[in-house]
C-alpha cells in the first residue's frame, strides 16, 4: 500500500467494548459493525486493509482471501482467535492490547477470592433462607471462614495481570508462589515447581495465554493434587481447565471452591458442565473481569494508538 489514504478500516465487533473510539488521525475509510457472524466475515472484509477484531475467529483460510489486508488490530490481550502463524508468513502485522486491565482484572480476582475464602455466598443463602432469624444466638458458624492474611497464593502466568494480582495479595499479607511451566524439570530462579504450587497453595490464580502448551493444564490429576480447601480462580481463558473435571471436583469436594470468569466456548449456547453447578462455593461471572469503564476506555485509546503507529511505519505491541 503506497499511501495512507488507501486504508480501509473495518471494526468487526464495536459493541463488544463500551467507550469512545477515537478514529485514527490519518486519511482513511471506516466502517463498524455492532457484531459479526462467521458467515459475514468474508463480505465485510473483502476490501479491508486494517481489521479491528476482539473475539471473532480469523483463520488463515479466510485471511488468504483478503488481498488488501495489512494489519489486524486485536482489541484484547489474548490472541488465540487470530492465526498469527499465517500473519507472520504473509507479512501481515498483528498488534494486541497490553496493560489496560492491570487494575480491574486483579481486583476481580481478589473479589472472587475473598467471597470464596469467607464463604459469603453460603452465608447469604442461609440468611435468605431464614436461618439467622431462627438462630439461638447472635451468629452461627456453619461455613468455615479463611483469611487472606497468612494464606498462600499460587500464580501461573507472570505478565502484568499476574503481577497485579500478586501486588494486591501481598498487601493482604499473602505469601505468593510463582508457578513454573507444567512439565518443566528445571525450575527458574524465583519460581516454584508446578506440582509444588498445586500442593502448597490455598488459592491458585491463572493468568496464562491459551496455547498448545497451556490448554488443559489443570485437569483431574492436578485438581486432586490441590488442598481439599483450596480455591481455583480463572480469569484468563476457559480452555486452561478441564471443565468437566472441575465440575466433578466441586460436586465431590476435591477442592474448596472455584471462581471463574471464562469458559471454553463463549457465550455457552450449547451448555457447559459448570453452568449446572448450583453451589455457594462456585462463582461464575460472564467474562467481565476486564470490563470496568476505565479499563475499556484505556483499551480503546491504546487500540487507536496501535493503528496510528502502524500507519507511521512504526508498529507497536506486535504479536506478528
Amino acid at each position: 500500500m503506497s499511501t495512507m489514504d488507501q486504508h480501509r478500516i473495518v471494526f468487526l465487533e464495536r459493541d463488544s467494548i463500551r467507550g469512545t473510539f477515537r478514529r485514527p488521525d490519518f486519511p482513511h475509510a471506516y466502517v463498524e459493525y455492532p457484531l459479526t457472524k462467521p458467515e459475514e466475515l468474508a463480505p465485510r472484509l473483502k476490501d479491508a486493509s486494517i481489521v479491528i477484531v476482539n473475539k471473532v475467529q480469523l483463520r488463515g483460510e479466510l485471511l488468504a482471501t483478503l488481498p488488501n489486508l495489512k494489519m489486524i488490530a486485536i482489541a484484547a490481550t489474548g490472541t488465540d482467535n487470530v492465526d498469527l502463524a499465517w500473519c507472520r508468513e504473509h507479512g501481515v502485522v498483528a498488534s494486541n492490547i497490553r496493560g489496560y486491565a492491570v487494575d480491574t482484572v486483579p481486583e476481580h480476582v481478589i473479589a472472587l477470592t475473598m467471597a470464596l475464602r469467607r464463604n459469603l455466598l453460603a452465608y447469604r443463602r442461609d440468611v435468605q433462607a431464614g436461618k439467622w432469624q431462627q438462630a439461638p444466638m447472635f451468629c452461627f458458624f456453619d461455613h468455615p471462614i479463611g483469611d487472606l492474611h497468612g494464606a498462600t497464593l499460587g500464580v501461573f502466568g507472570r505478565g502484568s495481570l499476574g503481577e497485579g494480582v500478586a501486588r494486591l495479595a501481598e498487601a493482604f499479607g499473602m505469601r505468593v508462589l510463582w508457578g513454573e511451566h507444567k512439565g518443566e524439570t528445571k525450575v527458574r530462579p524465583g519460581r516454584t515447581a508446578f506440582e509444588a504450587v498445586l500442593r502448597e497453595a490455598d488459592v491458585i490464580s491463572l493468568h496464562c495465554p491459551l496455547n498448545d502448551a497451556t490448554r488443559g493444564m489443570i485437569g483431574e490429576a492436578e485438581l486432586k493434587q490441590m488442598k481439599r480447601d483450596a480455591v481455583l480462580i480463572n480469569t484468563a481463558r476457559g480452555g486452561l481447565v478441564d471443565e468437566s473435571a472441575l465440575a466433578r471436583a466441586l460436586k465431590e469436594g476435591w477442592i474448596g471452591g472455584a471462581g471463574f470468569d471464562v469458559l471454553t466456548k463463549e457465550p455457552p449456547r450449547e451448555g457447559n458442565p459448570l453452568l449446572a453447578i448450583d453451589q455457594p462455593n462456585f462463582i461464575l461471572t460472564p467474562h467481565v473481569a476486564w470490563a470496568s469503564a476505565r479499563a475499556m476506555q484505556t483499551l480503546l485509546d491504546q487500540l487507536t494508538g496501535n493503528i496510528e503507529a502502524f500507519a507511521r511505519g512504526e508498529p507497536r505491541n506486535r504479536v506478528a
